[in-house]
């Protein structure tokens, strides 16, 4: 394996090592009992989103993601799911807003968890590490440029939150693999 590889590896081990899991935890429980969750998040933290909103979907959530046609209106007993690693996303700000009033909770992920958008949540899980917010001058503490290594961190935060989630929602392999699409 070349530096590059390793260095990549090692920094993502080093941000996801950091994730206080009992945050991880308290976020799989929000999922757990929320009617329906809603998931909010832009450009590449958006894709990686979701990925996870599928998974939440497999696992027999109700799910949806904004921007769809089919995005349900929110309310009590609903959970808003906003990723903003730099702790501040115009979009992201009004969007919590329009679900506080409708009554949802709103749960946060970010890397920045003193930002305005974590500040108006219920609950932050925080990520440490290099976004945006800090990927220029003598903050910038990763090799991988801008924000790739929240983003990457993102991916395998989510993949364990879905570990977790099956064994807390008692959902087998087999039953994720029956919602799995027959469209493709």
């Amino acid at each position: 394996m070349t530096d590059l590889y390793r260095t990549a590896i090692d920094e993502l081990a080093g941000a996801v090592s950091r994730i206080d899991d009992t945050q991880v935890d308290q976020a799989c429980r929000m999922i757990a009992e929320a009617r329906h969750v809603c998931t909010y998040a832009g450009g590449r933290e958006g894709l990686q989103l979701k990925g996870f909103a599928m998974r939440l979907f497999h696992l027999g959530r109700s799910v949806s993601v904004v921007g769809d046609m089919t995005v349900p209106p929110l309310g009590p007993g609903d959970l808003f799911l906003v990723v903003c690693g730099p702790g501040e996303i115009s979009t992201s700000v009004a969007l919590i807003g329009v679900a506080k009033a409708a009554g949802a909770r709103v749960l946060v992920v970010t890397a920045q968890p003193m930002g305005r958008v974590p500040g108006m949540a219920d609950f932050v899980l925080t990520i440490p590490a290099q976004t945006m917010a800090d990927d220029q001058g003598e903050t910038a503490s990763s090799v991988l440029p801008m924000g790739s290594l929240f983003e990457g961190a993102l991916f395998v935060l989510f993949e364990v939150m879905v570990l977790k989630l099956k064994g807390l929602l008692h959902v087998s392999s087999e039953t994720m693999r029956g919602h799995h699409t027959n469209m493709e």
